[in-house]
């Protein structure tokens, strides 16, 4: 019975052995995850100005291609009523003349 009592004392004690190694090697690599998130953080952290450059880059660029784009539409606008003004003008003056010539055709 001594035999089996020592067994087994043997086998609790290399059980706790186990354990504390576990949590042990558990709190090592919570410290580690722990580190490497913070490490992870501040690389972020050190990106962060360099992300805002870029996406304000991208930001100001697509403003001033919609900046562009609407002068474009702008211009194309201004030249077709430029074009009716001209027309309607060119009418006016030949009903006028018209007008002018012969007054009775009204």
């Amino acid at each position: 019975m001594d035999d089996t009592l020592k067994r087994l004392l043997d086998a609790e004690m290399k059980a706790e052995s186990l354990v504390t190694q576990a949590i042990e090697e558990r709190e090592e690599l919570t410290r580690q995850a722990l580190n490497e998130a913070r490490l992870a953080e501040d690389r972020l952290a050190a990106r962060i100005p360099e992300i805002r450059s870029s996406f304000l880059d991208k930001t100001r660029q697509r403003a001033e291609q919609n900046v562009t784009e609407m002068q474009r539409r702008f211009d194309e606008r201004a030249q077709a009523l430029r074009s009716m003004a001209d027309e309607s003008r060119e009418d006016a003056i030949t009903a006028a003349i018209q007008i002018i010539l012969d007054p009775e055709q009204r």
